[in-house]
Formats: structure tokens, C-alpha cells, sequence
């Protein structure tokens, strides 16, 4: 979905001098876990009228393509990621409390577990909802992967044409691990789906009628900015023009690669990962991310050359594996174990452990906390755990309650 232009200007930053981190929640009846249309209510300005986005202090919050879900992101970069679970924590809270009124809360993880999106979507019918109208009309929204998702996005800056070649490349081999850590998408209306990271699923197919716009989800490796608009953006520009005569969705961010360049702000945005059940395992996955695309961008894992020749389609495949699988997803093409500098295959949780040991510079806390979320498995793991193979209504009401007070609590789900 589009990104609307920032409430507060954003400056061109160097390479990791600045991040932007945007989380997604759904309303849900606080009972039932029903969704509840109610994010324009959360939305409203200073003079009491129903906007896209809100400042609020050192976040923003805005509206989705659906009245049941409103994102949280920073209000501008933020000089470091430490610190920010707890801000996000706070507004979180915030929103709770507002909501408690209503008789509802927020609920995190990717996928609602029961949302019949058919019989349940509400489209947001308010300030540029053109947008949305038009990729309903194309697409037709009403569906997971539409109206069924929440994601972190991660936005890492570049200032010149140099830095957004080697940012792309580094961001590019690492998107194929994200699920394996990141996974908390295993339901589908009341049942297991067929992966752990189901919303990647719908978001690799949603947009097939289109396939420029897609791709294989990992991006082509590119040489520079004016290669990425004639490979990437040029061609998706063409292909939807037959379904958009008037232009609407002619923007970078039509681009649904796992990572996008967004131009007007000059950062590269990645997309691939599932919300988690709090704030401090959002704000951890992302540190452990931006280490591991620090690494590569600075060639102590692996050189820029050794990183563009990996293919587009053996780095999509280990995707769409850790996507099915998680942390049990095998990695056993050769080339990408030297990527990592590992000399035998082993599972992806695996290889997220060596590199929190041996690579990852981040803070005491984040690295805690994954060493715990290592050690449970995905949030995907840990709620089918829990719920074993042919859950029922209720048991799966309890679970996603428990989650919903993970959140309010800001801890790991077990």
C-alpha cells in the first residue's frame, strides 16, 4: 500500500546515519477478537477532522487500506533503533486505552486468525482513498494479503547513487532469512495454512495479474539508480498503464518487491517482515536486520561482486522455503553459505544463531531477546505449539488473547 507523504520533512541522510520503522495493528472487539472498523476514530486532527496521519510526539499514525488496522511509525528517522520498543510501547498503550472505551484493543502477529475478508473488509472511504479504489478495482481488495496483514517495514537511507547500490545488494541476499526469524502468519480463517509466513504467500500472488509489479519479490540486482528506474520501476510503470489510464498508481510505491526504493525520501524500504506480538520483538528483528544488511553493505560477510552474482531465483527459493518452514527452512546452496561464511548446510535458525554470535553488533537487549525467540521458534512456531494441528475456536480465541496482552505487557509470547 502507498506511503503518503511524511507529516515532518525528511532529510537526505548517509547510509545507516537514520531509521524508520513503521508497525501495522488491526482492531479487534477486545472479546470476540471480531475486527472493528474504527481506525478514522483514532485519526483526527487538531481542528477535529478525519486525517491520513496524526503527529503524535516522536511517532505518526496513519491509516491503512482498511478501517480495521492503523499503523504506528516514526515521525521522521530516528538516530538509532534503541529505545524505540518502549516509544512505541507507550503509544501503543495509548491507543489502548482509547480503544477500551469501545470495547476494543489492538491485536498484533501478520494475520488475523479468524477474519473472514470477504464478509469483513471495510475499505478506508476517506482522504486520497482514490488509491485504494483504484487497486480494488485492478486487484480487487477484499482478500488476505489486502485486508489481512501487518507487517514492520524498515527504512535505511542512502545519499548518493553509490550508496543505494551497495545498500541494495546488501539488503538483497538478506531478505531470504527474514521469515525464518520473523515468521507469526500460521492461521487462515481458523486453520492452519499451509506456511508459517502465510501472509508472504498472499503477498507474493495478490498482484500476479500484474507480474511487474512483484517480480520474484526479491529484487533483480541492479548497478545504480538509473539501472533500478529501467529494470524495475519503468517496466512496472508499462504494464499497469492498461489498468490505470489515469495515472494513479504510477508511483514508486507500487513497486511490491520485498524491497523498495522510495525515491522522495531517498531510503530503501524492506517489507518482508511479519509483526510480531510486541514491540520489543519488532524493534529487536529490526536490529539484528539492519546489522546483518550493515555487514554486507560493508563487505565484512561478503564482497559486492560475490553479493550481486547470487541469483534473482535461488535467492527467491530459500525465501519462499523459510517463508513455508521458518527456522527449520534448510539453506544448502552453496553459494549463499559462503555469503554467510558458513562450509555446510544447516537449518536457517541455525544460521541466525551464528551470526548473533559471530556478526551482529547490536544492543544487550535485543540480543537477549532474540536468543530467546531463537530458542522457542518463530512466533508461527510457538502459536502452533501451542494450538497443535486442528485447533478449534476457542482455543485459538485464547491464544490470540494472550498475544493481545503480550502486546499490552510488551513481552514474548510462549
Amino acid at each position: 500500500m502507498p506511503i503518503l507523504e511524511p507529516v515532518t520533512p525528511q532529510p537526505i541522510l548517509h547510509a545507516f546515519a537514520g531509521y524508520g520503522i513503521e508497525l501495522e495493528y488491526m482492531i479487534v472487539d477486545r472479546d470476540t477478537l471480531v475486527v472493528r472498523p474504527l481506525a478514522d476514530r483514532l485519526l483526527v486532527d487538531a481542528d477535529g477532522e478525519i486525517a491520513n496521519e496524526i503527529e503524535h510526539g516522536e511517532l505518526a499514525w496513519s491509516n491503512e487500506l482498511v478501517l480495521h488496522v492503523i499503523e504506528l511509525k516514526t515521525n521522521g528517522p530516528s538516530e538509532t533503533l534503541q529505545g524505540l520498543g518502549e516509544t512505541f510501547h507507550r503509544d501503543l498503550l495509548t491507543i489502548n486505552s482509547r480503544l477500551a472505551g469501545e470495547g476494543a484493543c489492538l491485536l498484533p502477529s501478520a494475520m488475523h486468525p479468524l477474519f473472514d475478508p470477504a464478509r469483513e473488509t471495510r475499505l478506508w472511504p476517506h482522504g486520497q482513498n482514490e488509491i485504494y479504489a483504484a487497486y480494488d478495482r485492478i486487484f480487487g481488495c477484499r482478500g488476505h494479503g489486502w485486508s489481512n496483514l501487518q507487517s514492520m517495514h524498515i527504512n535505511l537511507p542512502f545519499h548518493d547513487d553509490a550508496e543505494f547500490s551497495a545498500l541494495h545488494a546488501a539488503i538483497r541476499v538478506v531478505l531470504p532469512l527474514l521469515p525464518a526469524l520473523a515468521a507469526a502468519s500460521p492461521l487462515e480463517q481458523g486453520a492452519p495454512a499451509a506456511w508459517l509466513d502465510h501472509r508472504l504467500r498472499y503477498y507474493r500472488d495478490n498482484q500476479r495479474k500484474v507480474p511487474e509489479i512483484s517480480g520474484l519479490v526479491v529484487p533483480e540486482a541492479i548497478s545504480g539508480i538509473a539501472d533500478y528506474h529501467e529494470r524495475i520501476l519503468d517496466p512496472m510503470y508499462a504494464a499497469i498503464a492498461a489498468y490505470d489510464p489515469d495515472g494513479i498508481l504510477a508511483d514508486d510505491w507500487l513497486n511490491s518487491r520485498g524491497a523498495i526504493a522510495r525515491f522522495e525520501r531517498q531510503t530503501i524500504e524492506i517489507r518482508l517482515i511479519d509483526l510480531q506480538e510486541c514491540p520489543a520483538a519488532d524493534l529487536a528483528i529490526a536490529e539484528a536486520v539492519v546489522s546483518m544488511v550493515k555487514a554486507f553493505y560493508e563487505q565484512r560477510l561478503a564482497g559486492f561482486s560475490s553479493q550481486q552474482e547470487m541469483p534473482t531465483s535461488e535467492l527467491a527459493e530459500l525465501l519462499w522455503r523459510c517463508a513455508r518452514l521458518g527456522s527449520k527452512a534448510m539453506i544448502e546452496h552453496p553459494g549463499y553459505l559462503r555469503l554467510l561464511g558458513l562450509d555446510a548446510p544447516l537449518t536457517a535458525g541455525k544460521a541466525w544463531s551464528h551470526l548473533l554470535e559471530q556478526e551482529l553488533d547490536i544492543s544487550d537487549s535485543a540480543r537477549q531477546l532474540l536468543h530467546q525467540m531463537l530458542e522457542r521458534g518463530t512466533l508461527a512456531e510457538a502459536i502452533m505449539a501451542r494450538l497443535g494441528p486442528e485447533p478449534d475456536h476457542a482455543s485459538i480465541q485464547s491464544c490470540y488473547r494472550e498475544l493481545a496482552q503480550c502486546l499490552n505487557d510488551n513481552r514474548l509470547f510462549h
